[in-house]
């Protein structure tokens, strides 16, 4: 593997709970909400995790986001396992781009289905939903196990009531409830092209949208809780503080930043030729 310089973030929800305590903080330029639950409507534990990788370069960031069942135990394992293979994980992000994705999909997949996270899995009290992300110059790939949340604004899509990347799909897990332990594994995975301009991609556990009131059960409010403040960060306080007040009691957890990307992206034929005339 090249030497490349890695800047890492990590954290389990059972070490810092932020019950009552909607927490916002900037990591190298990515944001990341955490919140335990409000302990007066009933919030007694956060078994959520999240996980953050990027060059020093710039040209690449990889995330994760966890939310646990029953214990924080699967969050743990499966947290240490990715950072045990981190090298095999930035290897495929340091490959060029036209494979970097191929490489880092069967990686994960190896990873996921290797005999000995399986056996580990079986001794865990618990299981968990895994969303994991990675971007790449203007491009951005996910691998999505259980019910995680992934958004992505930006105003060209917002034009066509765009905001979500992926439907949330229930009853998958790793841990002691596997899916990966099936015939045929359960997840799914996608690559996208970022628009030119700035992209925002946001990843959130479910108790951002479960809370009483269900405030940001559509996407196109939690793109305007941003919207209406100068910064990411005071947007990202703004949907903790919401979700504390409507005495949310599951975890959320939120891991968001900004990629302003200056190449053009793709359009259809006849919006391509429109745009070539007007310019």
């Amino acid at each position: 593997m090249p030497d490349i310089q890695i800047k890492s973030f990590r954290w389990v929800g059972n070490e810092a709970q932020f019950l009552d305590q909607p927490d916002v903080i900037e990591y190298e330029g990515i944001l990341i909400g955490r919140y335990g639950g409000n302990s007066v409507a009933g919030g007694r534990k956060n078994e959520d995790g999240c996980l953050v990788w990027c060059s020093a370069e710039g040209d690449w960031e990889f995330s994760a986001i966890l939310d646990g069942h029953n214990s924080a135990e699967s969050v743990q394992l499966v947290l240490r396992t990715l950072w045990q293979r981190k090298e095999l994980i930035f290897d495929a992000l340091s490959q060029p781009l036209s494979k970097c994705f191929n490489i880092l999909e069967t990686t994960i997949l190896e990873i996921f289905q290797n005999p000995e996270l399986l056996q580990a899995c079986r001794a865990v009290q618990g299981e968990t939903n895994c969303l994991l992300t990675a971007r790449k110059g203007k491009f951005l790939w996910w691998f999505s196990i259980g019910d995680n949340l992934l958004y992505l604004f930006h105003e060209e899509l917002a034009a066509f009531g765009q905001y979500e990347l992926i439907q949330r799909s229930f009853y998958e897990w790793v841990g002691y409830v596997n899916t990966f332990e099936l015939e045929v594994p359960c997840y799914s995975t996608g690559r996208k092209e970022l628009r030119k301009g700035v992209n925002q991609i946001l990843l959130a556990t479910d108790g951002l949208v479960e809370c009483p009131g269900k405030p940001y059960q559509n996407p196109k409010s939690v793109k305007a809780a941003f919207s209406r403040h100068s910064s990411l960060k005071e947007g990202m306080q703004e949907l903790l503080n919401t979700v504390h007040q409507n005495q949310g009691t599951d975890s959320s957890t939120i891991v968001s930043w900004i990629v302003d990307i200056d190449k053009a992206a793709s359009y259809a034929s006849d919006q391509f030729k429109k745009k070539s005339v007007s310019s």
